[in-house]
Parts: structure tokens; sequence; C-alpha cells
């Protein structure tokens, strides 16, 4: 079965990794910019990394047969440092008009602090003011709840958004409900330490069904499974759903978020 992952850190990947990936059956990936194990010193490291996203990562995909997309934006842990966040916001529009960019992502919070607050409104006021699609960035573990509450809030209390083009990431079983509920799409991450395995996303698919759901691997440098999809389809199949079900949050899902992106051209494999 063909399938997307819309959220994947492919610098962070092998080649190795590709060729799986495209033997498992992937056609497509969307990668957000994000933080790179370090914070970055200057607003030209951010400049240098958008450019690898844009200019490299899209020549190394296409080696394997896979289309790549991107997202350009302040990751959240970078966030706190408002001052230099601003150069980098700065720097944004030149990559947002680049072909193959979707919007900008991954925003979001780490600590939920007023910094990052402060980071977040601007970067969403640069998207809504732009008509970019929007990819949010939810906190780890115990900040989980508090900071998608709290980017709900703030999305809430603007009435340029429109939900139908935005996508809340990491969703777990006590926020997917909300995200869904606000009419956002809601983005299942299959990672082994702090995300959602395989068989939790399942469970989530079974409870709210497939409807604005979109599942990835957000693999990164940390432990993570760039196959991470494939084994999701695995486990869905074994569980007895169709292939019409599996093939919908798999691949039709993602087709239908990222095509609301004028940046979007996608051919389908023969």
């Amino acid at each position: 079965m063909y399938f997307l992952d819309p959220h994947i850190h492919i610098a962070s990947r092998t080649t190795d990794d590709l060729e799986a990936m495209a033997k498992a059956g992937c056609v497509a990936v969307g990668e957000p910019a994000f933080w790179m194990g370090y914070d970055r010193s200057s607003a030209g490291s951010f400049y240098d990394y958008f450019r690898q996203l844009t200019e490299w990562e899209l020549k190394r995909t296409s080696k394997y047969g896979i289309r790549h997309y991107v997202w350009v934006g302040v990751n959240a842990k970078e966030a706190e440092n408002v001052g230099l966040a601003r150069e980098v916001i700065s720097l944004l529009p030149e990559f947002l008009d680049k072909p193959q960019v979707l919007g900008v992502g991954e925003i979001g919070l780490n600590k939920c602090t007023k910094n990052e607050v402060t980071t977040l409104l601007a970067l969403i006021e640069l998207g809504l003011a732009r008509g970019e699609q929007l990819l949010f960035h939810t906190p780890h573990l115990e900040e989980k709840y508090r900071g998608t509450r709290m980017i709900l809030d703030i999305l809430r209390a603007d009435r340029r958004v429109d939900r139908s083009r935005v996508c809340i990431d990491h969703c777990e079983e006590h926020t997917i409900g909300p995200v869904l509920d606000e009419g956002y799409w809601a983005g299942i991450t299959l990672y082994p330490l702090t995300k959602a395995t395989p068989e939790r996303a399942a469970n989530m698919v079974e409870i709210y069904g497939p409807e604005r759901l979109l599942i990835n691997s957000s693999a990164d440098w940390d432990p993570s499974d760039p196959l991470a999809v494939s084994t999701f389809i695995y486990t869905m199949r074994r569980r007895g759903h169709p292939e019409s079900l599996v093939r919908r949050l798999v691949y039709d899902n993602p087709l239908q978020f990222m095509n609301q992106s004028r940046s979007f051209t996608f051919t389908p494999p023969g």
C-alpha cells in the first residue's frame, strides 16, 4: 500500500532509511523545521538549515521516488529567545515562497512560557497574514495537555483561523478529543518513547474514526522509526480493518490536508 508520512525529519535520516521507506510504499513526506538537538546561535544558522530543507533534502528523497514537502518556522524549543526568533521570522517569507513549502511549522509550545507564547503569536500572525497552512507542535509528556489547551485558546481567539487548514500534531488520548471537537486536523505521532505506539494509534482510530486524522512517524535523530507508518498499516490490518479505511488514514487524509497548500502538487504513482 502506498502511504505518505506527513511529519518526518528527513535531515536526520540516512539514505538507507530513504530506500527502506520507498520499498515499503512511501511516496511523499512532509518535513517540518525543528530543533536539531542544540540551540542555534544566529539567524544565519536557521537560514542555512532552511536551505538544506528546501534544496538538499529535496534532491536526496527524489533519488528514491519520494516527493518531499517542507514546513518552515521557529520550533518551540528555540522560541524562548524572542529577539533571535524575530530575526528568523523575518527570513521566513523568502522560504514560504519556494515551491513545495506547505506553510508555517512546526510551531508551538515546549515549556509553555511567556516568551514561547510571544514567539508563537508572531508566527501565527505571519501565517495568517499570508494565508498559509499551520502545523503545531504540542509539548511532551507532563506539559502535553496544558500546552495543547493553550494553543487551542490562542487559535480560538483569532477569527481569521481556518481550522480545516490547521494541524495540531502529537495528539494523545487525553488531547485528541478537544482538537477534533474544535474542527482541527489531529496528528498522531508513532514515536516509541514520548508519543504514541501503533497500537495506541489504532485504539484512537477505533474511538474517534478516521476523519481529520494524520498518522506520522516524526522520525528524527532520537530513538524513532522511519517505517512507523508501515507498522501502523500492519497493525490495522491485523485488527481486521478494511483496506479502504487504512488507505484513507495513511494516503487519502494527508493528501487532502496538504492539497490545501498553494504549493502542493502531487502526481499519484502509476
